[in-house]
């Protein structure tokens, strides 16, 4: 990849854990994100998956400076955003917007969905009234809704509305790159299927790039091009979809694989699934070894004396263990 879009190398985020009542101290700190490096190309989808606390949403955070990188580089079109406030921030949300995971809390109940919708155009004083509300009715019907419910407010729609209203949000900018938050998790599976086309589709149009997160392997199997696998704060393996799913060669990645299930009878009565044992490394503790060697069903004496680095074991095909 020659230039990618979004370029992410060794990016750590820290939370402090402050001890005392009144004169508070740092005592150590919850490492959500430990070293993450990682590029998006322009117009690809690049899929992060993991279980829920890895860091992955604490990862988009910190790409959008939401939560500030502790350490690491964070650069958008070659060029460096970690660090920036005021205006040369502002500058950078007009291409990069982000859905969220709940489309509950994420629309303000007081607000109709003209003002939902038009609310980025009007932060960036882009376009005047008459305009932005002609743009609100373009973009409800982009994401499937009726434009006459413009006047509506979000209680009145259900969860899979609600959130293609969080899309036609994030789409009122034409940003260069979206991050999906975990955007299906909160949707029942019948509406799960509709958001992701929607997704695709619209990236087919509008040439769209995704930072698509879940929890899910299944969800992100045919809307990303690559797919990073995340475990407490650190890639472990990254590779293309397909190579993934038929050619997992970290033990996390299997055992996560392991776990989702296949609509045929047969073949799930046959196949073999992976039990990790053994207990989660605590986030506040600085592990000298491989985070996952105290579950690994594979792990020797260098497992809990060195941490693995990323490193290229076929072509594309990259992960983090000392069994490569």
């Amino acid at each position: 990849m020659e230039s990618p879009l979004l370029s992410l190398r060794d990016v750590k985020v820290y939370f402090p854990i402050k001890s005392g009542l009144i004169i508070q101290q740092i005592s150590g700190y919850i490492r959500a994100v430990n070293g993450v490096s990682l590029d998006i190309a322009a117009g690809e989808t690049l899929g992060l998956v993991g279980e829920s606390g890895c860091g992955k949403s604490t990862t988009a955070r910190a790409i959008l400076q939401l939560n500030p990188p502790t350490a690491g580089s964070i650069k958008f079109e070659g060029k460096e955003i970690t660090g920036l406030r005021g205006g040369a921030l502002r500058s950078i949300y007009r291409d990069m917007q982000i859905i969220y995971q709940d489309p509950y809390a994420s629309l303000n109940p007081r607000m109709t969905i003209r003002e939902i919708v038009t609310e980025p155009l009007r932060c960036f004083g882009m376009m005047g009234a008459r305009d932005r509300k002609k743009r609100a009715e373009e973009l409800l019907e982009i994401v499937g809704l009726d434009p006459r419910y413009i006047n509506r407010y979000p209680h009145e729609f259900s969860g899979g509305q609600r959130q293609r209203i969080g899309i036609a949000r994030a789409l009122s900018v034409n940003p260069k790159i979206i991050i999906c938050d975990e955007p299906v998790s909160a949707l029942d599976v019948s509406i799960q299927a509709q958001i992701i086309n929607l997704l695709e589709d619209l990236q087919s149009e509008f040439g769209f790039t995704y930072l698509f997160i879940a929890h899910d392997l299944s969800v992100v199997k045919h809307i990303s091009n690559r797919i990073a696998v995340m475990y407490l704060g650190r890639i472990v393996e990254l590779a293309p979809s397909g190579v993934i799913y038929h050619e997992p060669i970290h033990p996390y990645t299997r055992a996560l694989l392991s776990a989702v299930p296949i609509p045929d009878p047969k073949v799930e009565q046959q196949r073999q699934r992976i039990i990790l044992t053994g207990d989660v490394p605590s986030p506040d503790v600085e592990n000298p070894g491989c985070d996952f060697a105290s579950r690994c069903p594979r792990a020797f004496d260098r497992c809990t004396a060195e941490v693995p680095r990323l490193k290229e074991i076929k072509p594309g095909h990259f992960a983090a263990c000392h069994l490569y």
